[in-house]
C-alpha cells in the first residue's frame, strides 16, 4: 500500500492499518528511543504514548509524508516531552525532600515543612478551576497545552490562572516569611 493510501486509510479510521503500522513500527521505535534515552521507562513511554497520538491526530496527518517519518517526528517530539517532565519532577522531588546534609539543622527542615504545609492548604482554597490548573501544572508535570486540553480551556485561560495562582502564592510566601522571621 502506498503513503498515500495507508495514510488515507488511517485518516478514514481503518483499524486494520492502524494495527499494521503499530504492528510494523512498535518495536522500531521503541528500540529507537532506547537507544536515545537509554531508559526502557522512556521508550516504553513514548512508543505508547506514539501510538495513542497517531490515532488520536490521525485526521491531520500529511498524506504526502512517508509514515515512518510521522511516526518518528511524533516519537522525537513526545520522548522530549517526557524527558523534560522527569527533569521537572526530579527537580521537585529534591526540593520536597532536603537531604540531611542540606538542611544545616532540624529547626531550618521544620520551617520548610510547615512552609510547604501551608502553601498547600493556600492551593486548596484557591478557585476550583485555578487550583485544578495549578495542580495539573505543579504536581502533575503537564504542559499549558495538556491541561488546555484536559479541561477544555485555552491555552490563554491557563496561562491566567497559573499567573493568578502563582501571584497568590508569592504573596503568601513573603507573609509567611515575615512570620517566620519574628
Amino acid at each position: 500500500m502506498s503513503t498515500f493510501n495507508t495514510i488515507s486509510a488511517l485518516k478514514e479510521g481503518d483499524p486494520s492499518v492502524f494495527s499494521d503500522i503499530f504492528n510494523e513500527y512498535h518495536r522500531k521505535v521503541y528500540f529507537y528511543i532506547l537507544s536515545k534515552t537509554h531508559s526502557p521507562y522512556i521508550a516504553e513511554e513514548t512508543t505508547q504514548i506514539t501510538f495513542i497520538k497517531l490515532w488520536d491526530y490521525r485526521h491531520q496527518l500529511n498524506e504526502s509524508e512517508p509514515v515512518s517519518r510521522l511516526i518518528f517526528h511524533i516519537a522525537r517530539a513526545t520522548s522530549i516531552d517526557l524527558l523534560r517532565k522527569e527533569v521537572v519532577k526530579g527537580r521537585f522531588l529534591k526540593q520536597e525532600r532536603p537531604r540531611e546534609e542540606d538542611t544545616g539543622n532540624i529547626a531550618d527542615t521544620l520551617e520548610a515543612r510547615e512552609m510547604l504545609l501551608r502553601v498547600r492548604q493556600a492551593v486548596t482554597h484557591m478557585p476550583p478551576v485555578r487550583r485544578k490548573v495549578f495542580e495539573l501544572s505543579r504536581y502533575e508535570f503537564k504542559s499549558y497545552k495538556e491541561i488546555a486540553d484536559q479541561l477544555s480551556l485555552s491555552v490563554k485561560t491557563v496561562e491566567n490562572h497559573m499567573s493568578l495562582a502563582l501571584s497568590y502564592l508569592r504573596n503568601l510566601l513573603l507573609l509567611l516569611l515575615l512570620f517566620f522571621q519574628r
